[in-house]
């Protein structure tokens, strides 16, 4: 993400923004984690990239960015078309989830408009966050953060048979937080969970466009 907290214009701008953009009669805010809460999706590019040049391919870490949003063995299976690679979804995701966990998760910094606006809306508006990572990883970045406590329900990769594009995550913590799809807002910063965020019946927000417009104003 282009967003740089240290830059005290930059944050209020987006913070205002995000504020502006998620006004209304909403009951629950549902964030991903990835790229809209954590700014770590370079260490994540990273991770892919040498997980893979470990069995001898090169990949271009974009392919990661073009696939935002979806479930890790989805993104491998992208790779595998794309570089006519044979890498087994399940063994890359354990040695990737390895990788991420001992030598990067400890090192996550927040969105920190996207957290602040998250922190400032405990007690009025239900909270969930919806991710298409492993519990075990997503808990830990939550954690990292300091807002694991404030989130009220945790969707994760494990918890649907189907995850983004499709509509189960979303709705499963609509189901589990007692709020109609209608009264959900979410926060993405991926194509997929755009498309799953639509398909539940619930408006959207792209955090990955404000702080990119941000840059391209300043």
């Amino acid at each position: 993400m282009n967003y740089k907290s240290s830059d005290v214009l930059g944050y209020t701008s987006a913070l205002q923004q995000l504020m502006a953009l998620s006004s209304g009669p909403y009951k629950a805010f549902l964030y991903d984690c990835d790229g809209t809460l954590a700014d770590n999706m370079q260490a994540h590019k990273d991770t892919y990239v040498k997980v893979a040049a470990s069995k001898g391919i090169t990949i271009d870490p974009a392919i990661v960015d073009e696939f935002a949003g979806l479930p890790i063995p989805k993104v491998v299976e992208e790779i595998n078309k794309r570089y006519h690679s044979d890498f087994c979804p399940i063994e890359f995701v354990a040695l990737k989830s390895a990788l991420f966990y001992e030598e990067f998760i400890e090192q996550t910094k927040p969105v920190q408009f996207v957290v602040d606006h998250l922190v400032s809306h405990v007690g009025s508006i239900k909270i969930g966050v919806v991710s298409g990572g492993s519990r075990k990883m997503i808990q830990r970045t939550l954690e990292v953060l300091e807002i694991d406590a404030l989130v009220e329900v945790l969707v994760c990769a494990e918890d649907t048979d189907k995850g983004k594009p499709y509509p189960d995550p979303f709705l499963l913590a609509a189901e589990k937080l007692g709020v109609a799809p209608e009264d959900c807002l979410v926060f993405e910063d991926g194509t997929p969970g755009v498309k799953a965020a639509e398909a539940a019946g619930m408006k959207w927000i792209r955090i990955d466009e404000i702080a990119e417009n941000l840059v391209a104003a300043s």
